[in-house]
């Protein structure tokens, strides 16, 4: 049997980044809760893996990185940290960061079935509340489609959807590819196992 792990009741932030910094297992932070993160399937990191490769030379020659899941992001002054699968940023201090991003300009989550909604909901209204973030982009690991959400005037975000294919735009650094290059190599849920 193997016992759950005993987490703290709660943390100051940090406590949090202290104890963090420690742990085998990633965990996010939300108003001095601690969220354990599960692992992902291998389309959910194939996906991952396809998007940072097609970013990672194209945002190098811009002055901008790319950063994985094993990045956290403040996503508020000392109460929330979460790990994104990926995260772009061209802001100078995080450029220089050894802890965690600031001032992303575009968050990527790869969508599961068991986190699709929190990802949808709470994790984008937190994400909605950086005022650095331009784009908030949702990729299925199911089926071929990615959501664009991008910053608009006020508090509106403006939707954009895409399909098999189409390409996908993010405005904010200039970057476009065909949607197809994402699901590269990847076997998605409809698709036929093949045999053992």
């Amino acid at each position: 049997m193997i016992a759950e792990p005993q987490y703290p009741q709660k943390m100051t932030p940090e406590e949090y980044l202290e104890w963090e910094a420690k742990q085998e297992l990633r965990h996010e932070y939300i108003d001095g809760e601690i969220l354990a993160m599960t692992g992902g399937s291998i389309p959910h990191n194939d996906i991952a893996l396809n998007f940072y490769t097609a970013l990672r030379a194209y945002l190098r020659q811009r002055g901008c990185r790319v950063n994985v899941s094993d990045v956290k992001v403040q996503a508020s002054e000392k109460s929330r940290y979460f790990y994104p699968d990926l995260v772009v940023t061209c802001h100078p201090d995080d450029l220089k960061s050894r802890n965690f991003i600031q001032h992303p300009k575009v968050i990527i989550e790869v969508l599961s079935p068991s986190t699709a909604s929190y990802d949808r909901g709470d994790k984008f209204k937190y994400y909605r509340q950086i005022t650095t973030l331009q784009e908030y982009v949702l990729v299925d690991s199911e089926s071929i489609s990615v959501e664009v959400y991008r910053r608009g005037e006020g508090k509106m975000w403006l939707y954009y959807a895409s399909y098999e294919g189409e390409a996908i735009a993010l405005e904010s650094i200039e970057f476009e590819c065909p949607i197809k290059l994402l699901y590269e190599g990847v076997t998605l849920g409809n698709e036929s196992q093949e045999s053992i």
